[in-house]
């Protein structure tokens, strides 16, 4: 019997969820608005990991898909439920390690197949999501080099230029040329990045350096 955990903070969808799942023969050990409040359950009981959880996108707690995600799916096979169709909440959710992401909107029996499949191991079929996450020209890949990476690393996270070019042992005009070339991709992708907060902001997005809430 698959083991689940419901993690949404509305509670008329934990109920019909729960119901729903018994009926099909799962077993619904624990529901809670929050991330925190399952891991906190299963510090206290010394409950083993679920096998699934059916998590809400975006939860009233203030915290992030990413770190909710992170928490989970080291122990768990997530399942992000959501009305939310907004392709950079889902592509956060899959690069963090999701197995995958059902609408609210879809039928439930689409809700429960997606349960019994990832419980039995199998990818769970996420086409719709991939193709508008492919659609997504805010994250279109800019295929930088690695020291243009490493370059947008330093100077996005603070440093002057002169300092990046120091740290890299290179020449000032060859750091300002890295610099330049990495504006020009990021706009022929469609994310132009033309100051330094904008490069932070795209540093950040494609993993390059830590968000302040993460650091």
């Amino acid at each position: 019997m698959t083991r689940v955990a419901l993690i949404d903070d509305h509670e008329s969808v934990r109920l019909g969820l729960e119901a729903a799942l018994g009926r099909d023969g799962h077993d619904v050990v624990f529901t809670a608005p929050t991330v925190a409040g399952y891991l906190a359950w299963r510090a206290e009981t010394g409950a083993a990991p679920v096998d699934v959880v059916l998590l809400d996108l975006t939860l009233g707690d203030g915290t992030t898909v990413t770190e909710n995600v992170v928490r989970l799916a080291d122990e768990s096979s997530v399942i992000i439920h959501s009305v939310a169709d907004r392709p950079v909440a889902v592509r956060e959710a899959l690069a963090a390690g999701a197995a995958g992401v059902v609408s609210k909107s879809s039928p439930l029996e689409e809700v429960l197949g997606a349960v019994r499949t990832v419980a039995n191991g199998e990818p769970l079929n996420n086409v719709e999501w991939a193709s508008a996450v492919e659609g997504d020209t805010e994250f279109a890949d800019a295929n930088l080099a690695a020291r243009e990476r490493e370059v947008l690393r330093l100077y996005a996270a603070g440093l002057p230029l002169k300092a990046v070019a120091d740290r890299l042992g290179v020449a000032y005009s060859t750091a300002k040329e890295n610099i330049t070339r990495i504006r020009v991709k990021y706009t022929e992708v469609g994310r132009p990045a033309p100051t330094k907060v904008d490069l932070l902001r795209r540093a950040i997005e494609d993993g390059i350096v830590e968000s302040p809430a993460e650091g």
